[in-house]
Parts: C-alpha cells; sequence; structure tokens
C-alpha cells in the first residue's frame, strides 16, 4: 500500500500522542488540557501560525506551502471526549472516571497532528493548509461556534474535509459519498394535555397515557408512508414521561424523541407531519397536544467534486479496492454539516476494523489506522495544492 512512508516510519509517536489524549479526555468545550497539548505540538512543529481560543477552545494551525499558490485548503479534526465510563481494560484507559474517549475523536486529533508534523517539515505544495481542531462536535455544536467567531473570515478557506472512523471497516479501507452522508437531528418534544381522573373512573377524564401510546404508535407511519421510500427519515421517541402512582391518570405526559433525515426537504415534510399526527390524535381523544421542535445538526451534505476528490486520493494511499465511492450514509448527526453550509468540502469514513461501536463503553480507536488517515491528509493537501516546475 502506498502509505506515505515518512508518516509510517513515525507512526508511533502519533500513537503515542493519541493515547496521551485517551488517558486525558475532556468534554465539549471544556478542552483546557487538550487544547493546550495540540497547540503546543503545532509549535513544536513550526507552524506558520497556531491561534487559540477559536470557539471557546478550537486550535488552528497555518502552514504555507514552499510555492506561493493562492488555494487554502481546510483540514478538521474533532478533539471532545464522551460521559461514557470506560470498559476497555486498556493500558491507556481513561484517568478520569465517567469520561473517555468512545467516538475516536483522540485518534481523529492524533492522524491530524501527524501531518501538520510532516507538512511543515517538507512544505511539499503551492499554498495553504489550515488546520481546525474543534472543540464540542458530540454536544454544543463547535463547528457552528468556530465559524461564528469568524473561522472562515480569518482563515477563509476555498474547500474543508474531514473524517471519521467507522467501526466495522476494514483498517485501511475508506468510505465517501456524494451528498448526504451523516443525518440532520432535531429534538421533538410533545406536552399532552388532559384531564386527571381516578384510574378506576377514566370516564371522568382525558387520559393522556392513552393518548400519548396512540401517538407512538402512528409516529411510526411517517416514516413508513410519508417519506419516499428512496429516501432515509427516522422518528423516535425515547421518553416518555408520565403519572407517578397506579391509581391515578396523570393530567399530562411528555413525549421526547429524535427525527433524523438524510434530505433538507424531507426534514421540513417530517417536522410537519409529526406536528400535524400528534395534534390530530390528541384532539381525537379529548385532548391537546403541544408540538415543538428543537434543531440541532443539519444534514451533512457533501459536495460532488470534493467527495469524488477526495476518493481519487484515498485510492492513491489505500488502493482502489479499498475506496466506496458510494457508501452507505449513517443517521447518526455530525456538526461538520455546518461547515459544508459555509464551504465546499467532503467528509469521510475511515476504517477502524472489528471494534466496539462508536459510543460503546468498550470502544477503543484502531492505532493501526493511524497510518493511513495521516497519509490521506498529506496526499489531500499535496494532490489539492500542487507545486509546479518553478516552485521545486
Amino acid at each position: 500500500m502506498p502509505l506515505n512512508n515518512r508518516i509510517a516510519a513515525r507512526v508511533e509517536d502519533i500513537v503515542q500522542w493519541r493515547r496521551h489524549l485517551h488517558r486525558h479526555p475532556e468534554l465539549e468545550y471544556d478542552l483546557p488540557e487538550t487544547s493546550r497539548f495540540v497547540a503546543e505540538q503545532l509549535r513544536a512543529f513550526g507552524c506558520d501560525e497556531v491561534v487559540t481560543g477559536i470557539g471557546g477552545t478550537g486550535v488552528v494551525a497555518v502552514i504555507r506551502g514552499q510555492g506561493e499558490g493562492a488555494r487554502m485548503i481546510g483540514l478538521r479534526a474533532d478533539m471532545d471526549a464522551l460521559p461514557v465510563t470506560e470498559e476497555t481494560g486498556a493500558e491507556h484507559a481513561s484517568l478520569t472516571p465517567g469520561r473517555m474517549h468512545a467516538c475516536g475523536h483522540d485518534g481523529h486529533t492524533a492522524m491530524l497532528l501527524g501531518a501538520a508534523r510532516h507538512l511543515a517539515e517538507t512544505r511539499g505544495f503551492s499554498g495553504t493548509a489550515v488546520l481546525i481542531f474543534q472543540p464540542a462536535e458530540e454536544a454544543g455544536a463547535g463547528a457552528k461556534a468556530m465559524i461564528d467567531d469568524g473561522l472562515f473570515q480569518r482563515f477563509p478557506v476555498d474547500e474543508v474535509y474531514s473524517l471519521h472512523n467507522l467501526p466495522g471497516l476494514p483498517v485501511g479501507h475508506v468510505g465517501v459519498r456524494d451528498g448526504g452522508i451523516m443525518a440532520s437531528a432535531d429534538r421533538i418534544e410533545i406536552d399532552i394535555l388532559g384531564c386527571g381522573a381516578h384510574a378506576a373512573r377514566p370516564n371522568e377524564g382525558v387520559d393522556v397515557v392513552l393518548t400519548g401510546a396512540a401517538i407512538v404508535t402512528a409516529l411510526q407511519q411517517v416514516a413508513a408512508r410519508n417519506v419516499d421510500p428512496q429516501k432515509s427519515a427516522v422518528v423516535s421517541i425515547s421518553v416518555f414521561q408520565a403519572g407517578e402512582v397506579d391509581n391515578v391518570l396523570p393530567p399530562i405526559a411528555r413525549l421526547i424523541g429524535t427525527a433524523r433525515t438524510l434530505d433538507g426537504d424531507v426534514r421540513v415534510q417530517v417536522k410537519a407531519r409529526v406536528r400535524a399526527i400528534a395534534e390530530g390524535i390528541a384532539a381525537a381523544y379529548g385532548a391537546q397536544a403541544q408540538v415543538r421542535f428543537m434543531e440541532g445538526y443539519p444534514v451533512t451534505r457533501n459536495h460532488p467534486a470534493q467527495a469524488a476528490f477526495a476518493a481519487e486520493v484515498a485510492r492513491e494511499v489505500c488502493g482502489d479496492h479499498a475506496v466506496d465511492a458510494n457508501a452507505e450514509p449513517m443517521l447518526a448527526a455530525e456538526d461538520f454539516a455546518f461547515m459544508l453550509e459555509r464551504k465546499p468540502g467532503a467528509y469521510l469514513f475511515l476504517g477502524n476494523g472489528p471494534s466496539a461501536g462508536l459510543h460503546h463503553p468498550a470502544y477503543d480507536f484502531a492505532d493501526a489506522a493511524i497510518a493511513y488517515g495521516a497519509s490521506f491528509w498529506v496526499r489531500l493537501v499535496e494532490r489539492a495544492l500542487p507545486c509546479t516546475a518553478q516552485d521545486r
């Protein structure tokens, strides 16, 4: 496999950075030690600029190539961990109870650091590489916070790329696709207002438990019967809160859930149908439904030219057989979507092998994937920002 030989020869350094980050997980925007470690490494590599505090605890490094090209390419890695108690039993397991890198952001950060070192040493490109280390991907929309804090005004990249490890995909394999690759995620809250009564005399009240049960069941028709079968949507009610004792019918119930889609028009359609179904069923049962949506991350939508280009680069690094340019999308959500709304780019999956699933307490990032990810980043910059004969 045509991995970058220089990266492969020094991959153990990147592994140790990854394991250091794994031992010291931090959450959301509260990343003082993670950000400090990242910034110190970037300065030690000789990056031309290292800027901290963007979007709270975000870090951005600028590396200028040997040529005078005007183009600027952004590479993004997420840094935050999860409030999960680790069960890996690894020597490098989390030292902080109740926190762990259960999604592989330690690996993402380490791979981009490895690429940063190589790019700063070799400068084998013409233009500017902007390396974005982002807080609060898991919760808090750190990508949006960095954008709102002037990320793309201060670093006006022409394109932006990111990747995420994927358990079940073999190490050394890459998946990408044009269009929606990760879903939008909206929180649903439905308050059902009725009339309480003794459980032995339900005729004297309006039963919000029965009403809520009917709504939960009926909402399953949204994906099954309202959405185009060739498109994707999920409506899941995961919380049903009502009552306190066995002999009283409560006057109010609350349903909480999530709606996921891979298409903006479907997202609008799903919201409209959820509202209509909840309000209509509640009225039929003599109750009232108050429906609220809290918009979360939008659809992570890859741009066609950049998705195709990323697949080409991945084939160079991993081989033709290891790249799926029409990978199955996921209905999990990803805040890199905010960056792709502002800039053309692409989001990829990098194989993590037969590991536990993402967000599982037994999950661990596969160190064997590091050389592939770091090599991919380096080659992407070199291909996107090629040196001319004059530059050399």
